[in-house]
């Protein structure tokens, strides 16, 4: 009868680790997404465009309205704008990751720019792509702050 109860037992433990699994693995893909936003927020840190070539794909596009028009940017003409140097104010921006939504190879991310001046959401639209999380498509809205 022990042995009986040892082998139920152990069934009962290794089908408790198999249902672990999946979670660990959605752990591992949550660090590595939020590993790939790190890039774009020490980009906006320090005005380093290599941060954002790591993370926004050469196809990725960025759209926002701007006075009520549509508007869009190439990822390229996006890093091409990074001054290099961090901005003046960074001691007082704070930047976080608000949500992070993963299905698959896919995953939504929002993150929160707030600047002295202005607010900004991003919605980041990742893919895993040869097993690297990258940015394909970014959506923003821009909220001034009133001084």
């Amino acid at each position: 009868m022990k042995k009986l109860t040892l082998i139920v037992a152990l069934i009962a433990v290794a089908g408790g680790l198999a249902w672990l699994q999946p979670a660990r693995a959605e752990h591992a893909e949550e660090t590595a997404v939020r590993q790939a936003i790190e890039h774009y927020l020490r980009g906006h840190a320090t005005g380093d465009g290599q941060h954002f070539q790591k993370v926004f794909h050469p196809e990725a596009k960025l759209f926002w309205v701007r006075d009520g028009k549509f508007t869009q940017r190439t990822s390229a003409e996006y890093i091409a704008g990074a001054s290099g140097k961090p901005p003046a104010d960074e001691a007082q921006r704070r930047r976080k990751i608000e949500s992070i939504d993963i299905t698959g190879n896919a995953a939504v991310v929002k993150v929160l720019l707030d600047y002295p001046n202005a607010r900004f959401t991003d919605y980041m639209s990742m893919l895993k792509i040869d097993g690297v999380w990258m940015i394909v498509n970014k959506t923003f809205v821009l909220e001034p702050k009133s001084r």
